[in-house]
């Protein structure tokens, strides 16, 4: 029962140092995450309201309240699990984690967490239900037109006008 050597404050000083570590490894993770997005990352806390419209360069974390509309297809959206949203989000991937009324569209993807429960259309090449995830509406997983195959066609439309242009040059 009792350890030699080991008193009740030299086991806290144990639990307190877990916690510590436990933090700072979510603290890197997180900083991990913004590492891949140089131009950061905003985040709306839990007593922030705001209604209109959300657009930027950053990805974003809500953890208050948006109503209104969120334009970011080129930045990621995390709806946290105390975030509440009544808007249609478009971004690259949108993870929902609270609560959202609104159409989603996502180019990347979309992902409903377990803690997640949307009222709304889904639109994105991928999409993840996970287990416990209460949702009401539509998917259309609809891939659109590949990158791939969009980088192509642009680099032959540019090859081909450049063609032209030294055709009519000379």
């Amino acid at each position: 029962m009792f350890e030699r050597g080991k008193s009740v404050l030299d086991k806290f000083e144990i639990k307190k140092i877990t916690e510590i570590n436990s933090s700072e490894s979510k603290v890197s993770t997180m900083s991990q995450r913004n590492s891949k997005n140089p131009r950061g990352q905003a985040m709306i806390g839990p007593s922030i309201v705001i209604n209109g419209k959300v657009s930027g360069d950053e990805d974003l974390t809500i953890e208050g309240t948006v109503e209104g509309s969120i334009d970011l297809p080129n930045q990621n959206v995390l709806i946290g699990q105390s975030g509440r949203v009544e808007a249609d989000v478009q971004g690259k991937i949108v993870h929902i984690e609270g609560k959202i009324e609104g159409d989603i569209k996502g180019v990347e993807q979309v992902i409903i967490s377990n803690s997640g429960n949307v009222r709304g259309n889904l639109v994105a090449p991928r999409v993840t239900l996970e287990d416990g995830a209460v949702f009401k509406g539509s998917i259309d997983m609809d891939p659109g037109e590949p990158l791939l195959e969009k980088a192509k066609s642009s680099i032959k439309d540019k090859i081909q006008k450049e063609s032209l242009e030294k055709g009519s040059s000379q």
